[in-house]
């Protein structure tokens, strides 16, 4: 048995917290990585992990040999830099994960620069308004909204998600234009709405330090905010939505602002996150650094 190779999966297992994103990382089968760490076990004769349907968990036997290989995870990262410090021009796939609005209007246009900067590195972009997990989906770099939980992310803040209420002129013209949110009961609003989340909780703020929180009844809900400007600005109703989504369409007066006079309560962070240093190829570090360079949202 290779003691090396069985240690080194053990301790991505336990780093990832699963067999499949160890698997996923390592570029196996998950039934070759359950294998493993069996067979390290019966080498061993002692149970290292504890399996249950939710999670692992180190049996005291486990938390002795994670502390006692330690020194292999250091030598496998000190060697995997040396190895791409040697090369120095950063080569291989990156990819790149963010909604599907801030995809198209912020990422895109800058695909050209990327490629002519770093013409080795092949690009994805995948765009999703789902929450999804970066290590399961072998995502290199994500655009996150909110703050994040403790993890081996690493997060650098590019701007702050703001809130605003639009619709369209056709809409204002048929419906007219509410002036209190208490209005909005006899008007259609458009809501997001995915597995993850649902954004009928509209809270307005005008300055004297009262929420009023307006619960939408709405009969018109999609998973992908393209869609939602898109119906907006159909006519089909008042959405709400970050203003620097929908800087075009305000320009262009194809979308106008509404309850002007109130502000919703909260900002979120606008993250730029990646994995740690010590699991992100040169490539990943590369366009990491340039998105934030070049990415801000103000």
């Amino acid at each position: 048995m290779n003691h090396l190779s069985h240690l080194y999966l053990f301790q991505e297992v336990i780093r990832l917290g699963s067999f499949q994103a160890a698997a996923i990382q390592c570029n196996l089968p998950r039934s070759s990585v359950s294998k493993k760490i069996q067979q390290l076990e019966a080498h061993l004769g002692q149970r290292l992990i504890q399996r249950s349907s939710r999670k692992l968990s180190l049996t005291e036997a486990g938390m002795s040999l994670l502390d006692a290989s330690h020194p292999l995870k250091t030598l496998i990262e000190d060697s995997q830099r040396v190895m791409e410090d040697l090369d120095f021009t950063p080569s291989g796939k990156v990819k790149i994960s963010c909604s599907s609005l801030i995809g198209q209007h912020y990422l895109l246009p800058l695909f050209s620069q990327l490629r002519e900067q770093y013409p080795n590195i092949s690009l994805e972009l995948s765009l999703s308004d789902k929450y999804i997990d970066l290590i399961e989906e072998q995502v290199d770099i994500a655009i996150r909204i909110g703050h994040l939980p403790n993890s081996s992310l690493v997060a650098r803040k590019i701007g702050e998600k703001r809130w605003g209420w639009y619709a369209s002129p056709e809409y204002l013209e048929i419906y007219g234009t509410p002036t209190h949110p208490n209005e909005l009961s006899d008007h259609q609003c458009l809501v997001f709405k995915n597995r993850n989340i649902e954004l009928k909780n509209w809270p307005f703020d005008n300055g004297d330090g009262r929420i009023e929180s307006i619960q939408i009844q709405s009969n018109m809900t999609t998973d992908d905010s393209r869609a939602l400007v898109e119906m907006a600005r159909l006519g089909l109703g008042i959405i709400m939505i970050d203003p620097l989504l929908i800087r075009k369409d305000i320009e262009q007066t194809t979308l106008i602002p509404i309850l002007t006079d109130w502000k919703h309560p909260s900002t979120d962070p606008i993250n730029l996150v990646c994995l740690g240093r010590n699991y992100r190829s040169r490539a990943s570090t590369s366009i990491w650094e340039a998105l934030y360079q070049t990415l801000k949202f103000d």
